[in-house]
């Protein structure tokens, strides 16, 4: 089935249809980031797919196309201090949550990938897997990530030391070889280190 098909009963039940996916909750460094992206039951756009498939290059293309022909949408964010403070699942409904707030145009119903739902006032749907299956959520899939790895690039030059333009906050060897070398930063997810931060913390112990 292509991804346009999938919405079209959607788009025949409840009129106006919004995919909502986010980007970045594994990284230990870094905002969570959600889009919304509403699109017309007419409007096909080439080559949308799962974000994770597509080629750094080809996502960006795709999100200057995707924001020019959707109907409305929105890239909202939940800060690393509200991950660390609400744990990362509810922060990452809260960025979605925003996201669908921030839509100039009002959907009748919100697909939304995965198996976990925020908070709306709206009519919802999980859909498992939906970054390849839906064409609004795969869009939406796009412009998080592609707004994701834009700000881990600006991070990377606020913080050089860490090479965020390389790994993105995930959890690499080379992230892990920053931290032990510069420490933690303030845009690190203190919550996501626990277990690194006790390790090193039994290491100076055992080195005294």
């Amino acid at each position: 089935m292509e991804l346009h098909d999938f919405d079209k009963e959607f788009f025949e039940k409840f009129g106006v249809v919004c995919g909502v996916d986010e980007a970045g909750r594994g990284p230990l460094a870094g905002d969570v980031y959600a889009a919304a992206v509403i699109l017309d039951k007419d409007t096909v756009i080439e080559g949308v797919n799962d974000s994770k498939k597509l080629s750094e290059k080809k996502r960006e293309q795709l999100f200057d196309e995707i924001c020019q022909k959707a109907v409305s949408w929105c890239v909202a964010t939940a800060s690393v201090e509200e991950i660390d403070r609400l744990n990362i699942l509810q922060a990452t409904m809260l960025a979605m949550k925003r996201a669908v707030s921030g839509l100039k145009a009002a959907p009748n119903i919100v697909l939304v990938d995965g198996n976990k739902l925020p908070d709306l006032d709206i009519s919802a749907q999980c859909v498992i897997k939906g970054d390849a299956k839906s064409q609004s959520i795969a869009a939406a899939s796009i412009l998080a990530k592609v707004s994701r790895d834009r700000y881990m690039k600006q991070l990377a030059v606020k913080y050089p030391d860490y090479e965020f333009e390389k790994h993105k906050g995930y959890g690499t060897k080379l992230h892990y070889e920053m931290l032990d070398k510069h420490g933690v930063s303030d845009v690190h997810r203190k919550s996501f280190l626990k277990k690194y931060l006790k390790a090193k913390a039994e290491e100076e112990k055992n080195d005294r």
